[in-house]
């Protein structure tokens, strides 16, 4: 049996060059000898950091369109005074979240005038066509907040998928790295040598997990917050103009039917 004075000469004995050929060269290399269960953690990892990656590209595009034609949907409509050449200018702007709330309101009021000629047609009663106007009013600002919604749970699709990852990964990759040192020190066991060169590799591959699980899980933090940001402010904008579009119906439009 061995004493503890050969076992920390066998320690020192070992050179960098026992230890550097544990290492087998580069990261490549490590994640091939890795054991299944840390090759799975790895695989996952990949999988969670592609996709990220995807969305991240993805909607980095969006919100670039969105804002600009927000912006050329703006110019027009303070360019123009009629709502009724506005509405077809709006279709010109599909990425616009201001240009599809204006045409969800613009329809819902044309359905209000729609309504009241209806009413005026059949000789109903001034009061119950006003009713029928205030009414009315109140269904298109339901459906400007409607439509704000929908835009920005559109805007904030998938984002939820970064926040997992950034969330998730770094716990995934620290499974891998314990599950990696488990193994390593079953491989301590196996040989009864506790050396460099036989622990050294084994927890340089299992650590490939935690730094493969930071590597997914920073990106996706970083744009997760940047894009949120961007998508309040996206909202914020789609708010105000739906606030603006309101007054403009109750202060010029709806005066313009009751005349």
């Amino acid at each position: 049996m061995r004493n503890r004075g050969d076992i920390v000469n066998e320690a020192l004995a070992v050179t960098t060059a026992d230890i550097g050929r544990g290492f087998h060269g580069n990261v490549l290399d490590l994640i091939l000898s890795a054991g299944p269960m840390v090759q799975f953690v790895l695989l996952l990892l990949l999988f969670f950091s592609v996709v990220s990656w995807a969305i991240i590209l993805m909607k980095y595009r969006t919100i670039r369109r969105s804002r600009r034609e927000n912006q050329l949907f703006l110019d027009v409509y303070m360019k123009i005074n009629k709502l009724s050449e506005v509405f077809p200018e709006s279709k010109k702007f599909r990425y616009s979240q201001i240009a599809e709330v204006f045409r969800a309101g613009y329809t819902e009021l044309v359905k209000i005038a729609g309504m009241r000629k209806e009413s005026s047609a059949e000789g109903e009663p001034m009061d119950e066509t006003l009713a029928l106007e205030l009414r009315g009013l109140d269904n298109v600002e339901r459906t400007l907040n409607r439509a704000c919604d929908a835009e920005s749970s559109k805007l904030e699709s998938f984002l939820g998928f970064l926040a997992t990852t950034g969330s998730a990964c770094p716990f995934i990759g620290l499974f891998g790295t314990v599950w990696g040192i488990m193994n390593a020190f079953k491989g301590i066991g196996v040989t009864g040598t506790a050396t460099l060169a036989v622990v050294a590799p084994g927890i340089s591959e299992a650590l490939i997990a935690t730094a493969a699980g930071l590597a997914a899980a920073i990106p996706a933090v970083v744009f997760y917050n940047y894009y949120l940001n961007q998508v309040r402010a996206i909202t914020g904008e789609a708010n105000n103009f739906a606030s603006e579009f309101m007054n403009i119906i109750e202060r010029y439009y709806v005066k313009a039917i009751r005349r």
